[in-house]
């Protein structure tokens, strides 16, 4: 059974920084991309970042871009969120997911989901 479990969320001051990390466990997915999509109440769930496990390819969402890093590490089969100067406009449920076909951005490509875990901006 293929799971997906996110951690590391919480309340933090804008500015501040967190890492979420997302454990996956069930089969081997070193051929899959993983994901971090948000959504805020009210929103669509909207695409933040994905990479190859490998690392040979990233993609990020324009609003994050030079705040937040994806990375993978495949032997502990997880993978990490790293938010840097985070904004109140970051406040969300984060999910990570996984895709083993083609199309990164859309959340419709993607195979498995975690839970999500709550990411709070706020002075």
């Amino acid at each position: 059974q293929v799971q997906l479990v996110e951690s590391g969320g919480g309340l933090v001051q804008p500015g501040g920084s967190l890492r979420l990390s997302c454990a996956a466990s069930g089969r081997t997915f070193s051929s899959y991309t993983m994901g971090w999509f948000r959504q805020a109440p009210g929103k669509e769930r909207e695409f933040v970042a994905a990479t190859s496990w490998s690392g040979s390819y990233t993609a990020y969402a324009d609003f994050v871009k030079g705040r937040f890093t994806i990375s993978g590490d495949i032997g502990k089969n997880t993978g990490y969120l790293q938010m840097n100067s985070l904004k109140p406009e970051d406040t969300a449920v984060y999910f990570c997911a996984a895709n083993s076909g083609a199309g990164i951005r859309s959340a419709k490509v993607y195979d498995f989901w975690g839970q999500g875990t709550q990411v709070t901006v706020s002075s």
